[in-house]
């Protein structure tokens, strides 16, 4: 079960997200500002962190800071009553994975946090095997015996989401939101030329094949012998 920190000064709002999480299958952890988050850190391991910007003793930007000079790399997920620019750039340059704005839908803020969630599992598992195929995220390449394929950044992130779970349907919203990120522009088009660059590279691939589900996503299939 995934653990959460919920570092939030406001009682009530804290109680909520924890509430909402735990509803959601995830163990949340409370905190009520960034010192005592930063102690927990210390001693239980958490996946991801959820905090408020605006708090006593150590404010979100800063404890997010401390966290990567600590060199933690899970997810922070930042909410804050200010959606001006420059507040958000100095929430990304601080390390924030994400960002919500006040008044936060605790429906799309577990949206988030999944998709936060697959992110950094993808960054973690490193290697994912298939058949005779191996991708590998450190070179970005597919390996089938003597041949290496190296691949773009995002065409990579894909074929290994597909590929890391296969059968698995992934709706369009899910791959551009895991991706791109839940706040791109990118035209949605995007991901037909990408998944279409795929199927040309490994027509041939002995393993495994992108497939269409209609009206869905795709999904990768294995092949059988």
């Amino acid at each position: 079960m995934f653990q959460i920190l919920v570092v939030e000064d406001d009682k009530e709002l804290r109680d909520l997200f924890c509430t909402v999480l735990s509803d959601n299958g995830y163990t949340a952890i409370p905190a009520e500002d960034g010192m005592k988050a930063l102690d927990i850190l210390e001693s239980s391991y958490i996946d991801l962190v959820i905090s408020d910007v605006m708090m006593p003793v150590m404010d979100g930007f800063e404890m997010t800071k401390a966290i990567r000079e600590a060199h933690y790399t899970m997810p922070v997920l930042i909410i804050t009553a200010k959606e001006d620019l420059a507040d958000k750039k100095k929430g990304f340059m601080a390390g924030t994975d994400d960002y919500m704005v006040k008044p936060i839908d605790v429906e799309e803020m577990v949206w988030r946090v999944e998709a936060l969630l697959r992110r950094s599992q993808i960054v973690s598992q490193k290697k994912v095997q298939i058949g005779t195929s191996e991708l590998n995220c450190d070179t970005l390449t597919v390996c089938v015996g003597d041949t290496s394929v190296e691949l773009p950044q995002k065409e990579f992130l894909l074929l290994f989401k597909l590929v890391s779970t296969p059968n698995r349907i992934f709706t369009r919203r899910q791959i551009m939101e895991e991706i791109w990120g839940p706040e791109s522009e990118t035209d949605p088009h995007t991901l037909d030329v990408h998944i279409s660059r795929l199927r040309e590279k490994f027509k041939n691939n002995p393993d495994f094949e992108i497939v269409t589900v209609r009206g869905l996503g795709y999904k990768a299939v294995r092949k059988t012998v």
